[in-house]
């Protein structure tokens, strides 16, 4: 009998799922809101909905940042408040490492616990406040059971 994946490689998959949708050309970030082991909410990087995308009119850099896009945290985030989705005590599940405002907004939220699966330019001060803050962090490394579905969503770390 196949052993189950494990929680944290279901959800992150959800979000290496996620990212295949985003119209960023940087990066392809996806994440995940859950809250006792349900999916509350999602997002991926992109653009404002209606807006031109980078992937077909490139990116909108001002002071090296693309101002078109997005985060795919700030986007779970706004699809709670959207749609009334209380979000404190829940966690999320990032494909790469928050920067430093989507740190701030996930622990201004409430969220208890960041799954991440890659280090990206890890920022001191997201670290400071989420020592502060006493967050849970958890870097997610995928076991040989799910190596067929995280080939499947054509994602490798």
């Amino acid at each position: 009998m196949q052993e189950r994946i494990s929680w944290d490689e279901y959800f992150m998959l959800q979000a290496v799922a996620l990212a295949s949708r985003s119209t960023c050309n940087r990066l392809s970030v996806g994440a995940v809101l859950v809250r006792d082991k349900r999916l509350i909410a999602s997002g991926y990087n992109g653009s404002v909905e209606g807006d031109a995308h980078c992937i077909d009119e490139g990116d909108l850099i001002v002071d090296g940042h693309c101002i078109r896009t997005i985060h795919a945290e700030q986007n779970a985030l706004l699809q709670c408040a959207k749609y009334g989705v209380p979000v404190d005590g829940a966690e999320v599940y990032v494909t790469d490492f928050p920067c430093a405002n989507c740190t701030k907004m996930l622990l201004q939220a409430g969220i208890k616990k960041i799954n991440y699966l890659r280090n990206y330019r890890n920022d001191d001060f997201a670290m400071h406040l989420i020592n502060l803050k006493k967050v849970e962090l958890n870097q997610v490394h995928f076991s040989p059971n799910s190596q067929d579905a995280v080939d499947l969503a054509k994602f490798t770390n």
